[in-house]
């Protein structure tokens, strides 16, 4: 295949030194060190992760942390990632023939890592990966645990797989490229390989997982209602934002394959409808981070500043900082009674931060960069700002719900509507 044009015209300059199967695994790689720091700084602000997630404390106290067998864990699977891809660099030098041609190689570190996650070897933290595979395989068709069994965990991994969304939609893509005739997985991405809607499909499953088990939810508290639990209705809401997500996956496809016979629609319609359903998912999502995920009086404290004879404060907000219940409930504007994180400033940064990511959509919007939407490292970018987001949401989302354990309030999702602090 030296020199063969077509090959040559194909591939891009980022792909040539990280081509589609490699950015699947640094995405993967650098999830496992994410949540060790997550349990790292978890663990130094007294946060005890494993508690929440019922995972098996050891009996041992010369066992090692959580963070630390989760730090042992994504040493061992970035060696070999560091090894594959300097081979791979060494015997291809940017050439984009021989990019094409061995392709085998990041696909066969791909396998390697799917492998690491199953042998039974004790060094590799075998009981961590036991629990990740059985709650991936409960959560996998919409299943959730009961509180004490472990609910909380499955909850946050399925929103993590929300969003390595795309990240999965580009595995199946390297696969089937790979096992295609004619074909090499890293050669330019094909997200149409395998049918039109195969890769939209795949992309809709974590959403449809969430929205599952929010509907299990809901079921729950209508069938043994509690003195906090309402009627459910918070969970039908949690449902709405996950299902928002469907026409923005299937307008994308039907965009991508417009054919004017087919669809009942002009093509400029269907983009508004669209940019419609993007704006409704990104902001009702960014509302449920801020005010019932992370639990903070933002929104009701915005309402009581701007209309505050129709939305009175129902706690006094100042500029009080501390670790324990503040006097007549007075908490920093927009925050809660109960903080762990050392400054006020770090909740509004994390809140800046996840209106922005959740909101990278918009790069795609201005016609004059249309041609960046066609390079493969803008793809890479956004795919690995939503991976950041979720890494941040993590920190907040856990303080919380270690802040409703401890408030005596365990389980309080449901009581989303009601956030602690109002």
């Amino acid at each position: 295949m030296d020199g063969d044009p077509a090959v040559d015209s194909q591939l891009d300059g980022f792909s040539l030194i990280l081509p589609l199967p490699y950015r699947v695994a640094f995405i993967l790689v650098l999830g496992v060190w994410a949540w060790g720091v997550n349990l790292h700084y978890l663990h130094l602000l007294k946060i005890d992760v494993a508690s929440l997630i019922k995972y098996p404390s050891r009996s041992s106290s010369s066992s090692l942390q959580p963070h630390q067998r989760t730090y042992a864990l994504a040493t061992t699977i970035t060696v070999p990632f560091l090894f594959s891809i300097l081979i791979f660099w060494t015997l291809t030098r940017g050439q984009p023939s021989a990019v094409f041609a061995w392709d085998f190689i990041p696909q066969s570190y791909l396998f390697l890592l799917f492998l690491l996650f199953l042998i039974p070897y004790k060094r590799l933290s075998p009981n961590g990966r036991f629990r990740f595979l059985t709650t991936l395989k409960r959560i996998s068709i919409g299943g959730i645990a009961e509180a004490q069994d472990g609910k909380f965990g499955d909850i946050l991994l399925a929103d993590v797989l929300t969003s390595y969304a795309k990240v999965l939609g580009d595995l199946f893509v390297s696969l089937c490229m790979f096992l295609s005739s004619g074909k090499s997985s890293t050669d330019k991405p094909d997200r149409g390989c395998g049918g039109q809607y195969i890769v939209p499909i795949i992309i809709s499953i974590p959403s449809i997982i969430r929205l599952r088990q929010c509907l299990i939810e809901y079921m729950r508290v209508r069938r043994n209602p509690t003195q906090h639990s309402g009627w459910g209705g918070q969970h039908l809401a949690n449902a709405l934002k996950y299902s928002s997500a469907f026409p923005v996956v299937i307008l994308s496809a039907l965009q991508r394959g417009y054919d004017p016979n087919k669809i009942g629609l002009s093509e400029t319609g269907i983009f508004r409808l669209w940019l419609f359903f993007v704006f409704f998912n990104s902001f009702y999502s960014f509302y449920w981070d801020v005010a019932k995920d992370w639990d903070l009086t933002l929104f009701s404290s915005l309402l009581s500043s701007t209309f505050p004879s129709v939305f009175p404060p129902s706690v006094t907000t100042t500029a009080f900082h501390s670790n324990q219940v503040p006097p007549n409930h007075a908490h920093p504007w927009g925050l809660r009674p109960h903080t762990h994180f050392h400054t006020p400033q770090i909740y509004y940064t994390a809140i800046g931060l996840d209106l922005l990511l959740r909101c990278t959509w918009s790069l795609k919007l201005s016609p004059h960069l249309d041609h960046w939407n066609d390079l493969e490292g803008t793809i890479f970018l956004l795919e690995m700002a939503e991976v950041v987001r979720r890494w941040v949401w993590i920190f907040f989302r856990v303080e919380t719900e270690w802040v409703r354990v401890r408030s005596g309030a365990a389980g309080v999702d449901e009581m989303l509507l009601a956030p602690m602090g109002r």
